[in-house]
């Protein structure tokens, strides 16, 4: 009985291993093409500025402002957003953003003036709100909790990726002149109608369930079903207390999580949308050129990220590991202030290592704090929080620029902001109180 018994779990862990090794080969490669394609319509301004100042007459605190208004927009719908996805499905939903979004990115190639520049961008961010934490439930209801973290990581190399590769293809497609359109018009069409027509692959590439699936056999899909109500069950009965929405908005770990994941996004974005323009005062190079040195920096990032990785899974300590990479970019921001040109670009291809690690390393902490059940809502109010960076960072830039001629004033506040955000993730903690110590706190007053 027993060897029977022992075959059988065999058998079962078998098909759940086959059934998970499909899953990860049919729609992980495509959520990273959608990451990619999804970052580069949301970054992809910052290689024409130069070129909507000279055709629209768009200044620095108008590109600032226009590009920090896509943040506005993502942070007001992220929830709406997520409500709509539980009730419709992943599929549909996310089928929908890639389609709308890239709808508004290639109107973007048509684009006369600042308002409709303001619109445009803001409705990006309406468009593309969701898409993140759409992907995570997505990975809920198709994987079980231990390769969901790897999963995820793998979805999140699509931003590096596409950090890599947006300067070299946005510089070659501005090269592209014809039918009465510049190259910046040409670039944000091209890349727009991408998504479009990649949307209609999503449609018909994405299943809603397991059991939709035609690629897994009866016994796989079963084998899945079953793993994640089981994980599911065993989470509800080991916390059977589940925090309301009002608890998780006073806790103040999340706040600090929020706060983090903030000053993080500040100086990301920040060099996302004006690293092009400080690679531009290098000397007379085409867009060409421009693109290419801009992948330096995320090249490197990308290597930093696997390396602090490998380090932080060693030698144990996650608080530790975020506060030395937010060390290593504030001081790459610092250092940019103090040569030229070329000496500021290297000082950022320094700080491209540590802001990226950070990002990186910052989400173990908050997924280890956070109860199972309502983590996926959490880390889209952290990265809805933390993405109104995006929003600040630009604008505060732009208006540097404009009034001052110069943006030194604020690569010094970014160092500024990543040394406070080394100093207070150790106050991050990474294991939530235990249920029953809630519990009793709770309850104590009642009997006393």
């Amino acid at each position: 009985m027993k060897t029977s018994v022992s075959g059988m779990n065999e058998g079962v862990d078998s098909t759940l291993a086959s059934a998970i090794s499909k899953v990860k080969r049919h729609v992980l490669p495509l959520f990273v093409i959608m990451f990619i394609v999804n970052y580069i319509d949301r970054v992809n301004i910052g290689f024409v500025r130069t070129h909507m100042e000279h055709d629209l007459g768009i200044g620095a605190a108008a590109y600032g402002f226009g590009a920090g208004l896509f943040f506005i927009g993502y942070a007001l719908f992220e929830v709406p957003s997520n409500m709509l996805l539980q009730k419709v499905g992943a599929r549909i939903w996310l089928t929908r953003i890639m389609f709308t979004w890239g709808v508004v990115a290639t109107c973007m190639a048509f684009i006369q003036n600042e308002t409709h520049f303001y619109i445009l961008r803001f409705l990006l961010g309406v468009a593309e709100a969701g898409f993140f934490p759409g992907v995570i439930y997505y990975f809920t209801r198709w994987l079980p909790g231990a390769e969901r973290g790897k999963a995820i990581a793998i979805f999140l190399s699509g931003s590096a990726i596409a950090s890599l590769i947006s300067g070299p293809l946005s510089g070659l497609l501005l090269q592209i002149n014809g039918l009465g359109m510049h190259g910046w018009q040409w670039m944000y069409f091209i890349e727009g109608m991408f998504s479009v027509c990649l949307c209609v692959f999503v449609w018909f590439w994405l299943d809603a369930k397991p059991h939709d699936a035609k690629w897994l056999s009866r016994a796989e899909q079963d084998a899945l079903v079953t793993a994640i109500d089981d994980e599911q069950k065993a989470r509800e009965a080991a916390t059977p207390i589940r925090p309301s929405m009002g608890k998780l908005l006073k806790d103040r770990q999340i706040i600090l999580f929020c706060l983090i994941y903030f000053f993080i996004q500040l100086t990301i974005y920040a060099a996302t949308f004006w690293l092009p323009s400080i690679i531009k005062k290098m000397g007379e190079l085409s867009d060409v050129q421009v693109g290419l040195f801009n992948s330096i920096p995320w090249l490197l990032s990308i290597v930093g990220m696997y390396t602090f990785a490998s380090l932080s899974t060693k030698w144990k300590h996650q608080q530790a590991w975020v506060a030395a990479a937010l060390l290593i970019a504030a001081a790459g921001m610092f250092m940019s202030t103090t040569g030229g040109p070329i000496f500021a670009f290297v000082a950022i291809c320094f700080a491209a290592l540590g802001f990226k690690s950070a990002s990186s390393l910052f989400w173990p902490i908050p997924q280890a704090y956070l109860d199972a059940r309502i983590a996926a809502a959490v880390i889209a109010l952290i990265n809805s929080v933390g993405n109104l960076g995006g929003f600040v960072a630009p604008t505060t830039f732009g208006l540097l620029e404009e009034h001052t001629g110069s943006i030194q004033g604020g690569l010094y506040g970014l160092a500024a902001t990543s040394i406070i955000a080394a100093i207070i993730v150790f106050f991050a903690r990474t294991k939530p109180r235990p249920a029953a110590d809630i519990a009793i706190a709770e309850t104590a007053p009642k009997h006393a």
